[in-house]
């Protein structure tokens, strides 16, 4: 729009102040890649492995099988697709029960009611922000007594944290309920020097574009089991037999992850190690420069492993710290900078509201004051001190 005429003298001195320049957009977990991950995509695309098969997904496979320390994986369409199969795998049907930890993300819950399954939803521990391993092992006692064991149990690695497993393996070992690992977060963590996704009857990997890494979509199956494997493959394209016409004899879903994304994941994969490096090191640069804040505690870190640290996550009590979460969030969202709250519990959640819940104060009490931080792999320096600097002022302001 042409701006109206002024009465100002044509010999007027123009205004010298300028515009505050508008910093670039700091998201909380963004994708990761370079010419690496350009020059394999090109090649897979160079080649004509462009369908749902090939060289790429082969050895993305491979790879990920010997991340994990297991001897299978399939790849997938994504980590929810994974968890839905996973499910299938351990017998989960219409009517059954399934032990879930209420602190995570809906794709957990939501790949439980595909199969017409119920969840039922467990607190978590202070300790570590997982599933609390004691509520676990309580809930399959009362079970077991009323002859009302869970088809399955699933587990969540929060925030790229594993959870407790030898307490939790022997608990559904005891009772005989498979376990499912969701490692969606935790790609390169570790429990006591055993890789996370290598736990239960399968473990679960996310390549979502938000995670430590990514395909721009895609997920994966890992397990030690043969025939849980073969079972997924089939699933996953359509539940085709091996004839030369189309035959079917079971319902199948398109669950296949391209070769093209693949080929992103195998450079990924490449860049792993610096990637989980550079996120542990902002996590330590929050805690170093943060840390001293009063209200201000991070999660903690099990003595049990060594997590990815995918997101950098604490809590704030107002209290303490004179505003709360969501002010920081607001203050962070001034200066273009994206933070999150931690995930909303399922048991609060309106499509879960009618899902059993075994206590619920502590994820509730994460979800409360917790605050996600900017944490991606090719965060700056400079990025790091504007988030810091930002959270600083909000604690001055007291309100």
């Amino acid at each position: 729009m042409t701006e109206p005429a002024t009465s100002k003298p044509a010999t007027s001195k123009p205004a010298t102040s300028k515009p505050a320049r508008t910093e670039p957009r700091i998201y909380l977990s963004p994708p990761d890649v370079t010419d690496v991950e350009r020059k394999l995509l090109l090649e897979a695309f160079d080649s004509n492995w462009v369908a749902p098969v090939g060289p790429d997904l082969d050895a993305f496979e491979e790879k990920c099988a010997e991340l994990t320390g297991v001897r299978h994986a399939v790849a997938l369409s994504s980590g929810t697709a994974a968890l839905h199969l996973a499910l299938i795998a351990a017998g989960v049907r219409r009517g059954d029960t399934v032990l879930v930890p209420s602190f995570t993300f809906a794709a957990t819950a939501n790949a439980v009611m595909y199969l017409g399954a119920r969840p039922v939803f467990l607190d978590s521990t202070p300790e570590s922000w997982n599933i609390d391993p004691q509520i676990l092992a309580d809930e399959l006692r009362g079970r077991a007594v009323r002859g009302q064991l869970p088809r399955a149990v699933i587990t969540v690695d929060m925030y790229g944290q594993c959870a407790d497993y030898d307490p939790i393996q022997d608990a559904c070992d005891r009772y005989g309920v498979p376990l499912i690992e969701d490692a969606a977060e935790a790609l390169g963590a570790t429990y006591r020097g055993r890789a996370a996704g290598s736990f239960g009857l399968a473990g679960v990997l996310s390549f979502n574009g938000n995670k430590i890494a990514t395909t721009g979509g895609g997920g994966m199956l890992v397990t030690d089991d043969g025939s849980v494997a073969k079972q997924t493959r089939h699933l996953a394209t359509q539940a085709r037999e091996a004839v030369a016409h189309y035959e079917h004899r079971t319902v199948g879903y398109n669950y296949r992850l391209s070769n093209l994304l693949a080929a992103v994941g195998r450079g990924q994969l490449q860049r792993l190690p610096q990637m989980i490096e550079a996120r542990r090191a902002t996590f330590e640069h929050y805690r170093a420069a943060l840390g001293d804040l009063p209200g201000v505690t991070f999660q903690p870190g099990a003595a049990y492993g060594v997590p990815n640290r995918w997101l950098t996550c604490l809590l704030i009590d107002p209290e303490k710290f004179g505003t709360d979460r969501d002010r920081v969030i607001a203050a962070l969202a001034g200066i273009n900078v994206e933070a999150r709250p931690t995930w909303k519990p399922m048991h609060l959640q309106p499509a879960y509201q009618d899902c059993v819940m075994r206590g619920g104060s502590v994820s509730a009490g994460l979800f409360e004051r917790g605050l996600c931080l900017p944490s991606g792999s090719a965060l700056t320096p400079h990025d790091r001190n504007r988030i810091v600097a930002s959270v600083r002022r909000a604690a001055e302001k007291k309100g």
